[in-house]
Formats: structure tokens, sequence, C-alpha cells
């Protein structure tokens, strides 16, 4: 069982918390669109000041708990990538003016967040209570690798979007165009709100369904929710830059997708082993602990979550090498 001092805790979150307002206060001030150096430094930024956060909880709490943070917010940072394509859609269909999608996905961050951690409390409560409950979490994600695979599956979710945001028009007044960043503005003397709120809407609601996909997936990993809750929160700090910093590139990496199946599809059949390993199920040999199941480690997890990332772009981008050749033939 980790054992992580409370003073820790309640001491790194403030920090944290404080350079997340940090972050956005910076945005609200100056609006722009980040050029490429910026995002990548901003991303190196995030990503080493995880690495830092895993060394100091390595000398706090031990290696285990370190570990596990290591190989959560890989997996974590890794299926938030899957964010991304929706995201690019989303900006897309509403027309959001690229200088104001920086506010856009600082919010939807925000938003991520706390769904995350109201996810987090419930599902980490329920694995912790109940073993047996990894039989579902493992067989949801085993679905939802393979409805990744599936065609227009980006699409599908932004159907399901689509719907909401109708039904959510019936119940107020939206302009047809946006005022800045502005969430209301005034059209023909009355109030109504900017399309600006129904791209947060959809953020929300995008956040909502990864959520569903990514909790149950880190609980793989560690079930101690203040591991659980900081992997998401370093994972999703970065995001915004990582959105600019890839750009139009997420279009070229066409088998990133497929990568992130299979990082889902493989913790799918872990959680599954793992309830297996558990044994706690009373129709199976009247509930006596056996370990008949393998029990897969944090390391080849990390392992293959890395090679599933590596393999799945340097395919994409062998596949793009290719189909140059192949337009410079032709043309």
């Amino acid at each position: 069982m980790l054992s992580i001092p409370l003073w820790f805790e309640i001491t790194s979150l403030v920090v944290l918390t404080l350079i997340l307002v940090g972050d956005l206060l910076l945005i609200l001030k100056r609006p722009h669109i980040p050029s490429t150096k910026e995002s990548g430094l901003w991303v190196g930024f995030y990503v080493t000041l995880a690495l830092i956060f895993a060394g100091v909880l390595y000398f706090v709490a031990g290696g285990e708990a370190s570990r596990d943070f290591v190989v959560g917010w890989a997996m974590e940072y890794s299926l938030s990538i899957d964010n991304l394509f929706v995201f690019v859609l989303l900006m897309a269909q509403f027309s959001v003016p690229r200088r104001y999608q920086q506010e856009v996905l600082m919010v939807g961050i925000i938003i991520a967040l706390i769904l995350r951690a109201i996810f987090i409390v419930v599902l980490g409560a329920a694995a912790n209570a109940l073993s047996p409950i990894f039989y579902i979490f493992g067989a949801y994600l085993i679905f939802t690798a393979v409805k990744q695979c599936l065609p227009d599956n980006h699409d599908d979710q932004a159907q399901t979007e689509n719907f909401i945001l109708r039904i959510l028009r019936r119940f107020i007044n939206v302009s047809e165009e946006y005022d800045g960043s502005k969430l209301r503005t005034v059209v023909d003397g009355k109030k109504v709100f900017t399309p600006m709120i129904i791209v947060f809407v959809a953020i929300g609601v995008t956040d909502l369904m990864f959520a569903v996909d990514s909790v149950p997936a880190i609980l793989s990993i560690t079930t101690n929710t203040y591991i659980v809750f900081t992997a998401n929160l370093f994972a999703l700090m970065g995001l915004r830059q990582l959105f600019f910093l890839l750009g139009d590139m997420l279009d070229k990496l066409r088998y990133l997708e497929y990568g992130v199946a299979a990082i889902l599809g493989f913790i799918g059949i872990k959680l599954i082993l793992h309830a297996m390993h558990e044994n706690e199920l009373p129709f199976i040999n009247g509930g006596e602990h056996i370990e008949w199941a393998p029990d897969i480690n944090n390391w080849v997890s990390l392992g293959v979550i890395i090679s599933a990332m590596v393999i799945s772009t340097v395919l994409s981008l062998i596949a793009n090498a290719r189909d140059r050749r192949r337009d410079a033939i032709k043309g």
C-alpha cells in the first residue's frame, strides 16, 4: 500500500494549481497564435516538470509511487493525443478564430480536470471496494479499442456532440458571429450567447467521453487517488501546447489512432488478467485466492505504451514519405 505524506499531497496540488492559473492568466492577458518554437518550449517545460515531480516523489514516497506516476502519466499523455484529433474537428466545425483557440483549449482542460477528478473518486472507490469491477473496465477498454480502429470514429463522436448542441440551441439564443472570446454579446439590443458557449459545451462533452476511457485505464496502473489525479493533471497540462505544436501534422500521423487503440486494448487485457490474478469471484473455486493468471507489471506496461506510440508514428512517417515519392513520380 502506497503511503504519500499528506503535507506533500496538499503542497504539490497547490503549486500545480497556481501553475495552471498562471498559464490561464497569460492566455487571457495576451491571446495569440503560438509559434512552433513557443509551443515546443512549453511542451518541453511540462514534460520536464513531470519528470522532476517523479524524482521528488521518489524521495518523498519511494520508488513504487514514482514508477506508478511515470507509467500512469505516460499512458494518459499517449491517450490524450486522441483528444487532439477531435479538438481539430471541433475547431474547424465551429470556425473558432485561431487567435482564441488557446483560451478554448484551456477552458476544455479545466473542464476535463473537474470531470476526471469526479471519475477518479467514484471509480477509484469502486475498484478498491470490489476488485471484480476490473472485468467490466477491461471489457469496456477492449470494446473502445476495437471501436477506435473503425473508420469515421471521430465523425461519430462529432455527431453525438451535434445532437447535444442542437438540444442546447433550443433553450438558449446564440448569435451567428463570435465577439472575440466573449460568451455573451448584444445583438439588436438583446443580450445573447456567442458561439463560444457552444464550443465550450462541445469540448466538455468530448472531455467527458475521454474521461470514461482514460480513468479506468490508469486504474490498471494504480488505484492511489493522488497518483491517478496527478498523472492526469500533468498529461492535460501540456495538451494545449501539444495541439499547436503538432498542428497540421495530426492529419499526417495517420496511424497514431491505431497506436492509441493498441494501448487501450493492452490495458483492457491487463485489467482482466489482474482481476483473474486476484481471483476473488465467488463462483471460481469458492472465492479462494489462487494466483493462476499472470499479472502484468507496470514496467511492461510502460514498454508497450512507448512502443505503440513510436511504431505508429514511424509507420505514419514512412507512409507519408511513400506518398510523396509516388506524387513526385506522377507529377
